[in-house]
């Protein structure tokens, strides 16, 4: 059972909560710049923060199934590609992993390969990707392709009642088509083998052609035909992450993903997720490494308990919050409090969403990651250069590479 366990943040514009812009800590007007994301990352980075997932979307109401989410007025709207803002926030960081959020419905798999590659180059080593399925009406109108193909994801969103995705062909195939798209990038990382690359200045030969590999992929989504573009980066292939709340997502992190963020309601319903996700691993898990599972915090953090219902009380006056995740009002002693049930019951780490930002996220890094190693739960940075290797995972090999050692 785990017990010291690992702390990620999940950022999002003003917060997590959508009334955060209106506090008077919060920075509206400066979503769009560079130096908001400077400041908060950086901040991460030295409190010891494991890695930061950076949300994003592809239609100006979000990721959201609100029915005015493209014209409200009372929402913060305006975001940075994460894929980009990663990378412009990769030379400017030193530890912290950074794990962009991509969708894997109109992107092209070979365009969020390389720039994930590239990302890894930029960050020596600490690229991730958090893999979303399936898209909402206006993204699909944003990009003027699949418009008719897939309306029912957008029926079972808005249905009044909670649907099982496996009731739906639209999501399930949504959800296969993750798995493929995250299939691709995995390959088009290996496409190149790490010696790739001769430099051979006396006979003018800079690359062993052999050692690049073409990707054939002709699937139901997609057809690759080529390798990246990219030479191999540094950790082999990119950190996969995803969110999963029921079955469906959790066999498609038990197959493709690294990472998985759950969002148990406390401590106790961790233990079932868990099982599920075992049982699902064991039947299709090809990786020797087992998946890391991360249990999702809601956090709103003030010195006392008095004042964080204050604040509370306060955002959702001016709006309500739907969410997945737990939420905890309260101090950085009652957060830690909730890590440590998490880690007991055996999380093997915690990705804590700010609900305002940058506020919960200064006291993430300055209240709870310091109460939480003084407890004795936050597991130690171990020195290791790539973000792979900070959470324990091994850099694969080349599929390629393995092939020519088996013959």
């Amino acid at each position: 059972m785990t017990e010291r366990v690992h702390i990620a943040v999940g950022l999002d514009g003003a917060g997590w909560h959508p009334a955060a812009w209106r506090e008077e800590s919060a920075r509206p007007t400066e979503l769009a710049t560079p130096g908001y994301w400077r400041d908060q990352v950086r901040a991460a980075d030295a409190a010891g923060v494991v890695f930061a997932t950076l949300e994003d979307a592809l239609s100006l109401g979000g990721r959201t199934y609100e029915q005015d989410a493209e014209t409200r007025r009372d929402r913060a709207r305006g975001r940075l590609d994460a894929v980009l803002l990663a990378s412009f926030l990769a030379p400017l960081t030193e530890r912290i992993g950074l794990v962009p959020t991509v969708t894997t419905t109109h992107p092209e798999p070979f365009h969020l390969a390389t720039g994930l590659q590239t990302l890894d180059y930029a960050s020596r080593g600490r690229a991730g990707a958090r893999f979303v399925a399936g898209a909402n009406e206006q993204e699909r109108a944003n990009f003027g392709r699949r418009t008719g193909d897939s309306t029912g994801l957008d029926a079972i969103a808005k249905a009044s009642t909670p649907v099982r995705i496996e009731q739906s062909p639209h999501w399930r195939a949504a959800f296969r088509e993750a798995g493929d798209v995250i299939d691709a990038v995995r390959a088009l990382a290996d496409s190149w083998e790490d010696d790739a690359i001769v430099r051979d200045l006396e006979t003018g030969r800079f690359l062993d052609r052999e050692r690049v590999h073409n990707v054939d992929i002709d699937g139901e989504f997609f057809s690759i035909t080529g390798a990246s573009i990219v030479p191999r980066s540094p950790q082999g292939q990119p950190l996969i992450t995803v969110l999963a709340h029921q079955t469906v997502p959790y066999r498609l992190a038990a197959q493709h993903a690294d990472v998985v963020f759950v969002t148990p309601q406390d401590a106790a319903d961790l233990v079932p997720i868990l099982a599920e996700l075992d049982a699902a691993s064991t039947e299709l898990r090809a990786e020797p490494e087992r998946l890391r599972v991360f249990a999702d915090l809601l956090v709103v953090i003030e010195p006392t308990r008095a004042a964080a219902d204050q604040t509370w009380a306060r955002l959702q006056e001016r709006a309500t919050i739907v969410t997945d995740a737990r939420v905890v009002v309260g101090t950085a002693d009652d957060v830690v409090d909730e890590i440590h049930a998490l880690a007991a019951a055996g999380a093997d780490g915690v990705r804590l969403r700010p609900a305002r930002q940058p506020a919960d996220l200064f006291a993430i890094a300055d209240q709870v990651l310091p109460r939480a190693a003084a407890a004795g739960i936050l597991a130690a940075d171990n020195g290791a250069p790539t973000l792979r290797e900070r959470l324990g995972l091994p850099r694969p090999v080349s599929r390629y590479t393995r092939q020519e050692t088996r013959a």
